[in-house]
């Protein structure tokens, strides 16, 4: 089994974008919402995340007038991102159903 090198920070990201594009508050508040608040993500390490993801050429900015007037900047997956995803998604769940058998079978934890 190949190790686990993404975050996953990187992986949540990526997977809210997979849905729609987003600007930055609002993927912190989805992230919360659809983690049913186990994951707080603030804006310090949202952006540097995004960058990094910009600069890998998994996702995309552009600039959008919101209904408000206000400008905003949001984040697109692009196909190599997609794929990216994809990819990962399936290397994660594998690492963490490898991690759950072993919880599992260990005496004493009793999870189901």
């Amino acid at each position: 089994m190949r190790k686990q090198t993404m975050d996953h920070t990187h992986l949540l990201v990526l997977s809210l974008l997979a849905g729609e594009d987003m600007y930055g508050y609002q993927m912190i508040l989805e992230l919360s919402r659809r983690s049913d608040h186990t994951f707080e993500m603030k804006e310090g390490t949202l952006y540097p995340v995004l960058h990094g993801l910009e600069r890998d050429g998994l996702v995309e900015a552009y600039q959008q007038e919101a209904p408000t007037g206000r400008v905003r900047k949001y984040y697109h997956l692009t196909r190599r991102g997609a794929s990216f995803l994809k990819e990962e998604a399936e290397a994660w769940n594998t690492y963490s159903s490898a991690v759950n058998a072993v919880l599992r079978s260990s005496p004493g934890l009793n999870l189901a």
